[in-house]
């Protein structure tokens, strides 16, 4: 019986998630075995400062990817959105399984709205995407940064640190938590997800061929292309965790719908727009063109700089 060795941050959310996969697949092969290995990532590790200072999102998969480099792992799940729009040489995502809930959600304490909460509410977020959607629907309140991991982050809320928290969907939904916990489903027209929010992404090595068919039983089409369109959108942007961008793509008629944005951290300006096609990558890059020709790439080389000025 082959056994996969699978590596998984510590955290409840990525343990969840990675048991979620392996029961999938053992649904459907019931010939192979797993180890289980707990790894540590640098932005397990540093909790008191904004992901942008130190690296960005990359930060949650670097040591998971230097042992399947290393051949200490074979798979790892990773939350899609997560993952850096390049993968180091060797190493490819040859799964996604079925999208989760792609929203965000606002949980606040005493069980108000986004728009019933009141002026210069106290609101939680890790995210500089969050921050700017929140900011441009809302400029009064008090957008403060909030890290750690979901079960951390309700603690805070909890505790009266803020007024209302905003959390992915897809995790809460995976905890099993989203009747008891969200307040409100914040809607996409005006809170544009993160790229790839709600799927997952395994990743192995890139020649792996065994392991490589074995997955291929929960892989998602659908899933992948609309994500794949998503994160080309991002690579041509450059983007990462020091600038607010957004896409989310949905399968059509006539292929997929990409919806992207780019914002100020402010949130004062934000440019956004919406392309039909085909073929995914081709996609992510037209209207990445297209954001960049209405001055998005002003406003990417502009939160750069700022955050540049703060190291």
């Amino acid at each position: 019986m082959k056994t996969w060795k699978v590596g998984s941050r510590k955290s409840r959310l990525a343990l969840t998630q990675t048991h979620w996969v392996l029961e999938q697949l053992k649904k459907r092969h019931r010939d192979f075995s797993y180890e289980l290995k707990h790894i540590v990532t640098k932005g397990d590790q540093i909790l008191d400062v904004a992901l942008a200072k130190v690296g960005g999102k990359g930060l949650f998969v670097k040591e998971i990817e230097q042992a399947l480099l290393d051949g200490e792992i074979d798979l790892a799940v990773h939350s899609m959105k997560d993952m850096p729009a390049q993968l180091p040489e060797g190493l490819a995502i040859v799964c996604v399984p079925r999208r989760e809930d792609h929203r965000d959600v606002l949980i606040s304490r005493d069980g108000k709205g986004f728009y019933d909460l009141p002026p210069g509410a106290v609101v939680g977020t890790s995210s500089l995407r969050r921050r700017a959607m929140l900011l441009h629907a809302r400029p009064d309140l008090h957008v403060v940064s909030l890290r750690g991991n979901i079960d951390t982050r309700l603690k805070k809320l909890e505790e009266g640190q803020y007024d209302a928290i905003v959390l992915a969907a897809a995790g809460l939904n995976r905890m099993g938590w989203s009747a008891e916990k969200v307040t409100e489903y914040l809607p996409v027209e005006r809170f544009l997800p993160a790229v790839g929010q709600g799927a997952l992404a395994i990743e192995c090595r890139a020649d792996d061929e065994e392991l490589i068919a074995c997955l291929a039983a929960i892989h998602d089409p659908e899933t992948a292309n609309a994500v794949a369109a998503e994160r080309a959108f991002l690579a041509a942007l450059d983007g990462d965790c020091r600038v607010p961008i957004a896409a989310y793509a949905e399968k059509t008629e006539d292929g997929y719908r990409l919806t992207g944005m780019v914002a100020a951290p402010d949130g004062q300006t934000v440019i956004k727009d919406s392309l039909t096609g085909a073929e995914p990558d081709a996609l992510g890059w037209t209207l990445a063109d297209r954001l960049k020709a209405r001055g998005a790439s002003e406003l990417l080389t502009a939160a750069k700089e700022a955050w540049s000025a703060h190291e």
